[in-house]
């Protein structure tokens, strides 16, 4: 499919929105000054106490705005206590909440925001979250990008973590060694983890080195944030466009309204771009090979179906790439000569010893057992709910809830999700999974085969039929190099090629690919 703009913001063809998180979608500068009063009137009146010195209280609206808000939380101990005149050894970020020193200090401040943050809320502006949530609609990907090690708890307590498909915050800053903002460095990731090229994302930002961030990571917009402060500082740092709130921002077009072609209207195109190219097939099971049924467990494979993969796998390399657990597929497939992806592309398996299971992904299991416990436990009253463990993932059906209680579900999914940094939230067709936090999914799945089997050259031509959300990164990772079908006809964006009505034209298909590939063998 030619690059087509997914929606136009200002203007600006985009694919991805990322957003800072405080002062852009919450506000939580109010909890961060109550905590740093409680913790340094604690410190102060303890200090004046012991001298016989009269307690001077720290005062917000002069104190914090000149010696603490916005600089690193240790320097702002530092600096603080400087101006009463105090010192206080460094100390080391290990040190203990009630350690007189600066760090010491500093986490007892942090100690006292998680505190507060869980008893009093965090503020949402709901101009934010309206605009996300049209964004999500029209089919753009989402992040968050965030200098805070308290986004996941932030997010969680806002009941917003639903509303990204990723995020890269300080814990995950620290931990990869990414430089901050106005480095561009965490941007960037988040745009990689999106699968997106900067040049087609958005940044929106409140802060100068935000925006200073946005502008030298070369993203295709830098919008700047200004909610009640100047503007100027932002639009002379790197802003294209500086608001007031994200309303203010125009939002037109979709991928949606052009839609890709018929793959059977079609076939002649397609057909001529296989002239002097072999085929590499990576097929989706559920909803692409048998249509979508109320129990998982009824979706099988009609024989005429499995005849045709059989003979297709005859004469070029194919693969099923699904999220059903691996020995599920292999199942429910029954061919043994297949190279088979299963859950997502976490386990891979195929003739010739091939084998693969993602090490990170192997390493958090302990998560996913926990989780599903929960989950179980918290879904035992929704009737016709189902939790289905597979290997990586655990699978939250909701396809048989009665409409009214599906956010009670999603609820009890976010809440989980919630406790559980170590896992990411995915959705489907009537379902939610929790998988791996790791940047891996069907799209890296189908380019570590096309590398593993040999495929990776410029005589092979990729194709990838798949009907769901997740078919999407495939989609998206082959847009260059392969072909694209989406199983059934576009009502929202999407990355591929071409499309198909339903699983019913599937097997056409395959019975053409069948008859080319017999007419052009040797």
């Amino acid at each position: 499919m030619d690059e087509t703009p997914s929606v136009n913001i200002n203007g600006v063809a985009v694919d991805a929105v990322i957003l800072d998180l405080d002062g852009v979608i919450t506000r939580t500068a109010r909890v961060h000054s109550a905590a740093w009063k409680q913790m340094f009137d604690e410190f102060l009146r303890k200090r004046a106490a012991a001298a016989g010195e009269e307690f001077q209280p720290f005062d917000i609206a002069v104190d914090y705005t000149t010696y603490v808000d916005g600089m690193p939380r240790y320097d702002g101990v530092r600096t603080f206590l400087a101006s009463r005149g105090i010192e206080l050894p460094w100390g080391s970020p290990g040190d203990l909440p009630d350690a007189e020193t600066v760090c010491g200090l500093g986490n007892r401040k942090n100690v006292l925001f998680h505190e507060l943050i869980e008893e009093v809320g965090v503020e949402v502006y709901e101009d934010a979250v309206e605009r996300i949530e049209d964004w999500r609609r029209r089919g753009l990907a989402t992040a968050v990008v965030s200098s805070s090690k308290n986004c996941e708890q932030i997010l969680r307590i806002a009941g917003l973590a639903h509303l990204f498909d990723t995020q890269v915050d300080g814990v995950e800053a620290a931990r990869t060694k990414l430089p901050g903002k106005p480095a561009p460095d965490t941007f960037l990731k988040a745009a990689e983890r999106l699968n997106v090229e900067a040049r087609r994302a958005v940044v929106i930002e409140d802060a100068v080195a935000g925006v200073q961030a946005g502008r030298a990571g070369s993203f295709g917009l830098v919008v700047g944030v200004a909610r009640r402060g100047p503007t100027d500082a932002l639009a002379e740092n790197g802003a294209d466009v500086v608001v007031r709130n994200l309303g203010e921002l125009t939002t037109e077009g979709t991928v949606g309204l052009v839609p890709p072609p018929s793959a059977v209207e079609y076939r002649d195109e397609i057909a001529g771009r296989l002239a002097d190219r072999r085929p590499a097939i990576f097929l989706d099971y559920d909803g692409t090979l048998t249509p979508i049924v109320p129990d998982p467990a009824a979706a099988t494979l009609a024989p005429e179906v499995r005849q045709l993969i059989d003979a297709l796998s005859k004469l070029c390399r194919l693969a099923i790439v699904s999220g059903r657990d691996l020995q599920d597929v292999k199942r429910l497939v029954g061919l043994d000569d297949l190279v088979y992806a299963g859950s997502h592309g976490f386990e891979i398996v195929g003739p010739g010893g091939l084998h693969m299971e993602h090490e990170e992904g192997r390493r958090r299991l302990p998560g996913l057992d926990t989780a599903e416990k929960e989950l179980r436990q918290r879904l035992a009253a929704v009737p016709r709910s189902a939790v289905e463990r597979k290997r990586f993932a655990v699978a939250i059906h909701y396809r048989n809830v009665d409409e009214a209680r599906v956010a009670e579900v999603e609820r009890a999914v976010d809440e989980v999700h919630g406790r559980h940094p170590s896992l990411r939230k995915r959705g489907g067709k009537k379902i939610f999974e929790l998988q791996p936090n790791i940047e891996w999914h069907k799209g890296k799945a189908v380019l570590w085969l096309l590398d593993a089997l040999g495929l990776d050259k410029p005589d092979v031509l990729p194709f990838y039929l798949g009907d769901d959300v997740t078919d999407e990164d495939a989609f998206r990772a082959l847009a260059d190099r392969g072909i694209g079908i989406l199983v059934g006809k576009p009502t929202v964006p999407t990355a591929a090629s071409y499309w198909l009505s339903d699983t019913a034209d599937v097997k056409p298909f395959l019975e053409g690919m069948i008859d080319l590939l017999s007419k052009n063998a040797p």
